[in-house]
């Protein structure tokens, strides 16, 4: 080969290499399976507010309960599991209706759903933990602080909302949400007790998406747990300033911002995610 056609040859692998690069999707735009999930010292259903509740723990020390968000379930969070299980007891739960749980006719409220995973915590004979919630389960997480104080040591409560305008429209049409979405139908069919309901199931979830949370700022100001307010820096549902006003209502709040990760975090970043938990549950 000519001097001439090495150099053209050249020139042409880097034109393809950057258009390559060029259109490569950044880590806030990717929805990553979940690892696998560690194997458990305990498993099994709780009978909780008339449905069977799935849960698992992992580890041993000081308690850390992990609350999944909507349409999700607990295998979500097993890269976290892996890493807190070393230093503590952590628990995961499938919410009321989603996973390997069952569910009923009673609409679907942020109340119910608290109450449940405080029945849960009864049934383990767990009297307080720490919490880390993601969406629905940070929202479940600021419920239970409002209401229940003394059963958590500290929230680290990521993509919640407190109330409905702080969802961002531009969601519904994201590709990643939309194929979150998709896989969490095909999670459903293989895990649920009720695998021909996904459409009855999102018909109650939505139901309650459209009215709940309403928490006036009064209310987020009476919080008294230790509380980390977080989000990725690309979250497709929650507006940032929403995130920002969160941590500005709840006294002493901690606003924790994580780089190149979106409302996926735990999926995108889990080393990230697991140390950033990690770091706000164990800080004295």
């Amino acid at each position: 080969m000519t001097r001439f056609w090495k150099a053209f040859a050249v020139i042409l692998f880097l034109f393809a290499a950057s258009t390559t690069f060029a259109a490569a999707e950044e880590r806030w735009q990717t929805l990553p399976e979940p690892a696998a999930m560690p194997k458990s010292d305990q498993s099994g259903y709780a009978p909780v507010n008339g449905i069977q509740m799935y849960y698992a723990v992992f580890g041993a020390g000081d308690p850390v309960l992990l609350i999944h968000g909507g349409l999700g379930h607990a295998d979500i969070w097993a890269s976290q599991v892996a890493t807190l299980s070393k230093t503590h007891k952590v628990i995961v739960a499938d919410s009321r209706g989603h996973g390997r749980s069952t569910r009923t006719e009673q609409p679907y409220g942020y109340d119910l759903m608290a109450s449940d995973y405080l029945a849960l915590l009864d049934y383990l004979k767990i009297d307080k933990t720490a919490l880390v919630g993601w969406s629905d389960g940070g929202i479940i997480g600021i419920d239970i602080a409002l209401h229940h104080p003394e059963r958590l040591t500290r929230l680290f409560a990521q993509a919640a909302n407190v109330t409905t305008d702080g969802l961002d429209p531009g969601v519904m049409t994201n590709k990643t949400s939309a194929a979150y979405i998709d896989r969490s139908g095909r999670d459903y069919k293989k895990m649920s007790k009720t695998p021909d309901q996904y459409d009855a199931f999102v018909a109650q979830m939505s139901h309650m998406w459209e009215t709940e949370p309403a928490w006036a700022k009064e209310q987020l100001g009476k919080i008294t747990t230790p509380t980390a307010i977080v989000a990725g820096d690309h979250d497709e549902a929650i507006k940032r300033e929403h995130t920002e006003y969160i941590a500005s209502a709840i006294p002493g709040a901690k606003l924790i911002i994580l780089p190149n990760a979106s409302h996926f975090a735990m999926l995108q970043a889990p080393d990230e995610y697991s140390r950033a938990a990690l770091d706000f549950i164990d800080a004295k």
